[in-house]
């Protein structure tokens, strides 16, 4: 098994690319060893190597977010290891009875009734041009609410955290959003 990996704007964050489906729909964010461990015996497994903080599981990838120390030097051959032992043990990705979309977990959206159709566009653009370049970085954006011209998201994977993930939210999501939806003031980040 040869996983690939490539790097993320966040430089505590490396992104593995296994060469197979990694989750069938949705995403799972882990930032915690505990519930890691009862929902994926994946993200469970990569939480054993010391120093890893964060896992997060995409269609065909797994991006992990380490402490500031060790360096990737150190910590990849090890998370490497985990990974392609995971997938040579036949084990599911998620545990069963699991839903592999953790966004249930997020709560609700919230907007008012009179802005439905302001919040279905801007679904849609996040969905065709937003989601799929940060799923490049190893990341993902996901709509949680808009209120009073204001529009909160929640950055997962590799974009929890990144240094230029301010940028990307300012600069180029709000302007994304301002450009398509003029009723579309600001965005914000929802942890």
């Amino acid at each position: 098994m040869f996983i690939q990996t490539e790097a993320t704007p966040n430089p505590a964050t490396l992104k593995f690319l296994p060469g197979k489906e990694v989750m069938q729909s949705g995403t799972a964010d882990f930032r915690d060893a505990d519930a890691a461990r009862e929902t994926s015996p994946l993200a469970g497994r990569l939480f054993d190597v010391p120093g890893v903080t964060g896992v997060f599981l995409g269609y065909d990838f797994v991006t992990v977010t380490k402490e500031e120390e060790p360096d990737w030097q150190h910590l990849k051959p090890a998370v490497l290891g985990a990974i392609m032992e995971h997938f040579m043990s036949g084990q599911p990705v998620m545990a069963d009875g699991i839903a592999n979309d953790t966004a249930a977990d997020e709560g609700s959206e919230f907007f008012e009734d009179e802005d439905k159709e302001i919040v279905l566009t801007i679904k849609e653009l996040l969905d065709t041009r937003v989601r799929p370049a940060v799923a490049q970085d190893g990341g993902d954006i996901t709509f949680r609410g808009y209120r009073d011209g204001t529009v909160f998201l929640n950055m997962k994977g590799a974009c929890a955290g990144c240094p230029s993930s301010t940028a990307t939210l300012k600069h180029g999501i709000q302007n994304l959003l301002r450009h398509f939806v003029p009723e579309v003031q600001q965005v914000e980040q929802i942890v």
